[in-house]
């Protein structure tokens, strides 16, 4: 199943995208490149409108048009974006990506499974209840890999002299990006809540400044 999913979103990936090259974005890029140790970090623009970015399973990085575009319209600065980058470079690192195409599998399982069960409990809903279970086994998942990409790219960003600062005020530009309202309470979505991010990015801060700076 995970190789069936990789190789399809792979496939998708290699028709909808083309390669970034923005002369004004490669300078913070090779920044970031130089801090990992690593002759190049290679982003793509995947072709599509709504706002994100895309760590694959292969481990190409990928800025959606969209969000490409509120960076060209000046709504998001280069410093903000390579935050992205920074936090999908994470997800690659830490094995988010491949994680989750395997996760999703054993959703779909534990989702078959619960509706067995809970059809039989209780005929009507059992059903709607596996898909609420399933859904926020896996919405805890996907936070708890949100935290840890968010302190790579943190990181990241202040080894390679950038700082925290972008990642910060890019989350909190997020809900008006994307089009969010904020409504859903935060244990049922796949992101954790803007300002629990911020603040642990903060925690981070304090820890890594040099006593004499504070």
């Amino acid at each position: 199943m995970y190789r069936f999913s990789a190789s399809r979103l792979n496939k998708t990936l290699d028709t909808q995208s083309v390669e970034l090259m923005d002369p004004k974005l490669q300078p913070v890029i090779s920044r970031m490149a130089q801090a990992l140790d690593v002759g190049k970090i290679s982003v793509y623009i995947y072709e599509i409108e709504p706002v994100n970015g895309l760590a694959a399973p292969d481990g190409r990085i990928f800025i959606t048009r969209g969000f490409y575009q509120k960076y060209q319209n000046g709504e998001v600065s280069s410093d903000e974006l390579s935050s992205v980058i920074a936090h999908e470079l994470g997800h690659v690192a830490l094995g988010h990506s491949r994680r989750r195409m395997i996760d999703f599998s054993g959703q779909n399982a534990v989702r078959v499974a619960l509706g067995m069960v809970l059809g039989r409990l209780l005929p009507g809903i059992g059903g709607w209840l596996a898909n609420i279970v399933a859904n926020l086994l896996m919405a805890g998942l996907s936070r708890s890999d949100e935290y840890e990409a968010d302190e790579y790219a943190s990181a990241l960003l202040t080894k390679a002299g950038i700082g925290t600062d972008p990642q910060k005020s890019l989350f909190r530009k997020l809900d008006a990006l994307t089009g969010q309202t904020g409504r859903m309470p935060a244990w049922l979505m796949s992101h954790p809540k803007v300002e629990d991010r911020v603040a642990a990015i903060e925690v981070l801060d304090e820890k890594w400044t040099p006593k004499g700076d504070q």
